[in-house]
């Protein structure tokens, strides 16, 4: 159960710089789809990208926490719709294959290496019904927010079993489920986060698992931490990958702009501003690594996250999206009326406001980590996104 380091990083990264125009020129596109086109699908599928979080005695390719987070830092900063459906889909695969029997894995993960894999799409933090059957369970329910369903093969999602009150994930086709065309968004357009309904829908025991599990079926430590921990690894990187394109772009702006009557960007304020949106960009770079970094060794030396170190890493993730939405709100002062229209600045600006709002970056999680931090809940421990007194 050491940490897996791949080997393969450094290819993989290789192989999305080479794709970064595809996924770059089709971001427009796949706004007015509200998914992600097929080349850009396609052109992840064939850099291996979708592997990463596959267990490697599954014939994936898991990376590492750090290896992820820089991955999915490289396509955001490409495209911040693609970098979300891309984070989305590879960790919900790949946590699939760790956390689920023989049986369940051998069904959904038949040839890794030759593409012969589930690619799963989904949520769990809206609880569905689930009801005990005869080799399985039977679950009702309307979810929300299925990133990147449009280029699944299966849907995972989670439902409350009546008999047991315990919050279980399912996986199943996703043909299997009725589909709701209704993301109409400001921000994150080509995600096709859309809804789904499941009615009376008959899962076998083989492709379930409980939601608060840290119990890896397959693969190293990395599946040890659980969904949460998980998911965090995610969207740290979306973040870095959307602050740093964010100042990028206005770097090339100054640059049209310097030295035109009035330049704004050639003001000592300018200066000053740009410096500290850098300077909190990589302060929150520095910070996540470093907490990963931690957590890592924890991992590889056989252990579990401390009830600390999952708290840091937690608000770790509420600092570094909230900074870079600071670095998102300075580029949108100083490049003006240029971010108002139709183009790159637009688009990363309105997809940084809409992924500011996922739970994992949201008040209760910040409040819940300020509890025990400050030393008022000693004996709580985290349950998935809920800090939980222990009897």
């Amino acid at each position: 159960m050491a940490l897996h380091v791949s080997d393969r990083y450094e290819i993989v990264q290789q192989r999305l710089d080479e794709a970064t125009e595809v996924i770059a020129s089709n971001a427009e596109k796949g706004e007015e789809l509200g998914r992600l086109t097929d080349e850009v699908a396609q052109a992840l599928h064939d850099t291996g990208a979708f592997k990463i979080g596959i267990p490697h005695d599954l014939g994936g390719y898991e990376f590492s926490p750090r290896q992820v987070i820089e991955t999915i830092a490289k396509v955001s900063y490409a495209d911040a719709s693609a970098g979300w459906s891309f984070m989305a889909l590879q960790m919900v695969t790949g946590t699939t294959g760790a956390y689920l029997g023989a049986d369940g894995a051998r069904d959904l993960f038949p040839d890794v290496d030759g593409g012969r894999y589930a690619l799963i799409a989904g949520q769990g933090t809206r609880l569905g019904k689930a009801v005990r059957a005869e080799g399985g369970y039977r679950i009702s329910g309307h979810w929300s927010f299925a990133s990147g369903i449009a280029h699944a093969s299966h849907i995972h999602t989670a439902a409350l079993c009546e008999q047991t009150g315990q919050a279980l994930v399912f996986t199943f086709p996703k043909e299997q489920a009725r589909l709701v065309d209704n993301w109409d968004v400001m921000g994150l357009r080509a995600t096709s986060s859309i809804d789904y309904i499941c009615e009376d829908l008959f899962v076998p025991d083989t492709h379930v698992y409980e939601v608060t599990t840290m119990d890896a079926r397959n693969g190293g430590a990395i599946y040890r931490m659980g969904l949460a921990n998980m998911s965090g690894i995610c969207h740290t990187g979306w973040a870095l990958g959307v602050g740093r394109r964010m100042l990028d772009e206005m770097k090339v702006l100054a640059a049209k702009k310097t030295g035109t009557p009035g330049a704004s960007v050639d003001t000592g304020q300018f200066y000053a501003e740009y410096a500290q949106a850098e300077a909190t960009l990589r302060t929150a770079r520095a910070w996540a690594m470093e907490v990963w970094a931690d957590n890592e060794a924890t991992l590889d030396a056989g252990d579990l996250l401390s009830t600390e170190q999952e708290t840091l890493t937690r608000l770790m993730l509420n600092t570094t999206t909230w900074s870079v939405h600071e670095v998102g709100q300075t580029v949108y002062k100083w490049a003006a009326t240029a971010a108002l229209r139709r183009g790159d600045l637009q688009r990363f600006f309105r997809d940084l406001h809409a992924g500011t709002q996922h739970i994992t970056s949201g008040p209760v999680v910040l409040q819940n980590c300020g509890k025990w931090l400050s030393g008022l809940a000693p004996n709580a421990r985290w349950a998935f996104l809920d800090l939980q007194e222990q009897q």
